[in-house]
């Protein structure tokens, strides 16, 4: 087919069904049309069971956005063999395209895991329940989320680092994150926060609509500047630095992964499930692990060590499913007790949001397009902004409109003197609420702030339901049990009230959607009673999961790994992925995970170099 007749044929079936033709045309365009998103020369080589090795130096479980990092780097040693397991396969072409990012949930690439109903949260979701997507896919959640680049306040470390894992602090993971990142945004280029050579691009988003410069310059009325949130100081607002490459997303797969998977000593195995990790009962170590690959299952074998890098949900269920975890638990299951490990599964984490609530808005008198000043969806879903992008290389498919700007700032619980924001704004330009995206089609000119509380004191937990490997976990993650989380909240959404009353915001006569919740008119519009209802119905997960493995020090019953992210009491494994964070940082969580992988990676290498004179690999 010519690009004429595919843009003829494009334009018959979005007068269809604009969304879904939308993203089938988009998805032809691009194998027809972007080679540079197809990549074929660069994609990750799967190994055929056949050419697998029985035993490898190293056996990594999951190739996200841990998984992928280790691999790289573990594999630069020539010397040594790595084999990765990913349970899903490659990363699809669409999911290159930022503006499209919010339909790759519930589809093959993620896990589509739902927490236990509750009547305390998601209480306005199917069955009480929230939805947690992750990433089962090379790359991992890296490939479903927002692509926002953000590492946290250096508290954040230094905290780690003060709860008795030495190493972790500010100053000892600074050069990690660097050595990660390849920045190309100018005024980042010379900053000592910022690194030029790794293999992780970061870019700002190459298409905002106009509206976005409005909330920093509202942000500018409120006293905040516009800042790197990586740098130097974390208060204020940006638009938010991405993990993009070229304006396409960059996930770890492709950072990592594809540079690497030509390696002769690196084999991935896709849509490779592992059941358990193979642990001797006598010496306490790992050695293996089995898997499934189709129909069939296997066994490989680890000269030095099996490396669980499965993410904050999957790498308990998998110790738990090996008979490392909590005694009882285990025994009530019917999982023979290996080692008694109470703290596998506790801890959980996330940054809790809410769906904002709506903001009208009246474009400017002089807006030369109306249309284009604020995210109106159907005005994106055509045939003109197919062609900018398939042809051009710009226009709104290279947006995120649910995150077209960023904000750290403080609520009446902080002291700003400090640089530690307890809250997180992200800005929504969908519309804020399910009511005017899905009701509307999105044709209503609104905004929607997305507040998310940076460090949430409630914690949760991820137990087996049953024995099979397959069956997902209970997840309880207690969102608003510690009540403090419920008022930082309110003052959040209380924030982002005060901030529509800027002199800037005003001059789009920005005002409050003044439909209340159905589910909680019976308190005052707005009150904090109101606002209370409202947090524990649109509940919102940010997606941050982590802790569930806890890193600590030796006298922390409750610590699953050590300071070098090696099992307590079971010799020759580490896990190493969010699931070691002790506590969230108060920020995103993929660039913290890369970190962590980069330096358990040189971890790695510096424990096998002290080794490589001694027999005890070899015991």
């Amino acid at each position: 087919m010519t690009v004429a007749g595919a843009y003829s044929a494009a334009r018959i079936a979005l007068s269809y069904g604009p969304e879904f033709s939308f993203l089938v045309f988009l998805r032809f365009l691009i194998v027809l049309l972007r080679q540079d998103i197809i990549d074929r020369e660069n994609r990750v080589e799967v190994v055929s069971t056949k050419d697998m090795f029985n035993t490898y130096d190293f056996i990594i479980i999951g190739g996200g956005s841990a998984g992928s990092v280790v691999a790289n780097r573990l594999s630069e040693n020539a010397n040594w063999t790595v084999l990765l397991l990913e349970a899903g396969g490659d990363e699809t072409v669409l999911s290159d395209v930022p503006l499209v990012f919010p339909t790759l949930q519930l589809t093959a690439m993620d896990w589509q895991f739902k927490t236990e109903p509750s009547s305390m949260y998601c209480q306005g979701m199917n069955n009480n329940q929230c939805n947690w997507p992750r990433g089962k896919v090379l790359g991992g959640s890296s490939v479903l989320n927002a692509m926002l680049y953000v590492r946290g306040n250096r508290r954040d470390y230094d905290n780690w680092r003060d709860m008795g894992n030495p190493g972790w602090g500010y100053d000892s993971v600074l050069p990690y994150f660097k050595k990660s990142e390849n920045t190309s945004i100018p005024e980042l280029l010379d900053s000592p926060y910022h690194g030029t050579d790794g293999y992780l691009s970061v870019e700002k988003f190459r298409y905002n609509i106009p509206i976005a410069q409005f909330f920093l310059d509202a942000g500018h009325d409120l006293g905040y500047d516009v800042v790197d949130v990586n740098g130097a100081t974390q208060s204020g607002f940006t638009f938010p630095q991405g993990t993009l490459r070229d304006g396409l997303r960059c996930s770890s797969a492709k950072a990592f992964l594809r540079p690497a998977s030509r390696r002769k000593n690196l084999h991935v195995s896709t849509h490779s499930n592992v059941d358990k990790i193979l642990v001797h009962e006598t010496t306490m170590a790992a050695y293996g692990v089995q898997f499934r690959r189709g129909i069939r299952k296997y066994s490989v074998y680890a000269r030095n060590e099996v490396i669980l890098s499965a993410g904050a949900i999957q790498s308990p269920q998998l110790l738990m499913i090996s008979g490392i975890g909590p005694k009882e638990h285990l025994e009530e299951i019917g999982i023979p007790v290996i080692h008694d490990s109470p703290g596998v599964g506790q801890n959980l984490q996330d940054h809790v949001a809410i769906g904002g609530l709506t903001y009208l808005i009246d474009p400017p008198p002089a807006c030369p397009d109306p249309n284009g000043f604020a995210f109106v969806l159907p005005k994106l879903l055509t045939i003109s902004t197919v062609k900018q992008f398939s042809n051009e290389r710009r226009g709104p498919l290279y947006d995120v409109p649910e995150c077209e700007a960023m904000a750290f700032v403080n609520t009446k619980f902080v002291d700003p003197a400090l640089d530690y924001p307890d809250m997180e704004y992200t800005l929504d330009l969908t519309g804020g609420t399910v009511r005017n995206v899905f009701f509307t089609g999105g044709k209503n000119r609104t905004y929607g702030l997305r507040p998310s509380v940076l460090r949430p004191k409630s914690r949760g937990y991820v137990k087996l339901r049953d024995d099979n490997p397959e069956t997902h976990p209970i997840i309880v993650y207690n969102y608003f049990k510690h009540p403090q989380d419920l008022r930082v909240m309110i003052e959040g959404v209380k924030l982002t009230y005060n901030y529509s009353k800027t002199r800037t915001l005003q001059r789009l006569k920005a005002r409050l959607d003044p439909l209340p919740a159905d589910e909680c008119a019976h308190f005052p519009f707005f009150s904090d009673e109101y606002l209370g209802c409202y947090a524990r119905y649109y509940t919102n997960s940010a997606y941050h999961l982590c802790g569930t493995c806890k890193m600590g020090p030796a006298n922390d019953t409750m610590a699953v790994v050590d300071p070098r992210l090696k099992v307590y009491g079971i010799r020759r494994l580490r896990v190493i992925d969010a699931s070691i964070i002790p506590v969230i940082p108060s920020g995103n969580i993929n660039a913290p995970t890369i970190m962590i992988a980069e330096k358990a990676a040189d971890m790695i290498k510096e424990d096998h170099r002290k080794s490589e004179n001694t027999c005890e690999q070899y015991l």
